[in-house]
């Protein structure tokens, strides 16, 4: 691994960023979000040069921050190119799979843990967090830190999404009117955000984790059922609730909000919004409770990770 070009000065007069792949779904949001700021600056290649290794190599080499928004096997040869340029290479965030679990890299969730804000602060190579990932982590992190959740705990973990984040190829089919009102998927039980909850969750036992997508552009809920009574010291809801409030009260994009049961949760609350709100339900001193992260998969979920990434990155806060 290349060693890192020294943080400040930058480049140029303001922080410069290239977004490798500006043209897919999180690319374009980013971009998006980032639109008439006057901190920093973005720069792009010619649409017809997007795929071009020497136009990418010599911009990566004038920036200070390049976000990878590629398939998995193309984040990774974006990052053999930028190891070429030895101290020149910029900072990397990449927000594909491939990294998520590499060594070197830092986990891109700012509120895992106390510290991870100021571990992305000087992180050279940043690996932002899936959307599933996300919300399951943010749920579950708190209280296996916290003594109430066994790392070993049996867990089931249910979600759905907007299909935005299917890809090119579901996107299409929606938006082309062949999608159905309601899916299940990743029926092997093998999805590709499970590597990441497990490590970054602190959990020792693989969890079910069974996805669905429905018939909308974005927006998600994230679940996790919980019997309270089998779990050491047999926590409340009002305990496991305090327990998600204090990791939280540093502050943020995630919010702890009260649960009522005569709440009807629907998915696309915080679109358009970089949010996360947690919700834990159940019956005073019931033996059983929900917990329940919703969130804009394309915001805090995707891009909006993304950005406030960048963002500590550069230190623009």
């Amino acid at each position: 691994m290349s060693a890192p070009h020294a943080t400040a000065p930058w480049k140029g007069p303001i922080p410069s960023i290239f977004i490798d792949g500006e043209a897919g779904t999180t690319g374009l949001e980013i971009r998006e979000r980032l639109a008439g700021r006057t901190d920093l600056l973005v720069r792009s290649i010619e649409a017809d040069r997007r795929k071009d290794p020497a136009a990418r190599r010599d911009l990566m080499a004038e920036v200070d921050l390049a976000i990878l928004c590629l398939p998995d096997d193309a984040a990774r040869e974006a990052v053999a190119l930028s190891d070429t340029l030895g101290n020149s290479a910029p900072r990397i965030l990449d927000a594909s799979t491939a990294h998520r679990l590499a060594d070197g890299w830092t986990f891109g969730f700012a509120e895992l843990a106390p510290g991870q804000r100021a571990a992305i602060e000087r992180a050279t190579r940043v690996a932002n967090p899936g959307c599933y990932s996300t919300g399951a982590i943010a749920l579950l992190r708190p209280l296996v830190d916290a003594g109430l959740l066994p790392g070993d705990h049996p867990l089931s973990i249910n979600a759905v999404s907007g299909y935005s984040g299917g890809g090119r190829s579901m996107i299409d089919a929606f938006e082309g009117g062949r999608g159905s009102a309601f899916e299940l998927y990743g029926l092997g039980f093998g999805h590709k955000h499970l590597p990441e909850i497990e490590r970054h969750a602190g959990l020792a036992r693989r969890p079910i984790f069974i996805p669905s997508v429905g018939n909308f552009r974005q927006g998600m809920l994230v679940s996790v059922p919980v019997h309270l009574d089998i779990l050491p010291g047999s926590p409340t809801p009002r305990d496991v609730e305090a327990a998600l409030t204090a990791h939280y009260a540093a502050g943020g994009q995630v919010r702890v909000v009260p649960g009522n049961p005569t709440d009807r949760l629907e998915p696309e609350a915080l679109n358009g919004t970089d949010a996360m709100e947690l919700r834990v339900y159940g019956q005073a001193g019931g033996s059983q409770a929900l917990l329940v992260a919703r969130l804009d998969n394309l915001g805090k979920g995707a891009s909006g990770a993304a950005v406030q990434n960048a963002g500590l990155m550069l230190g623009l806060g």
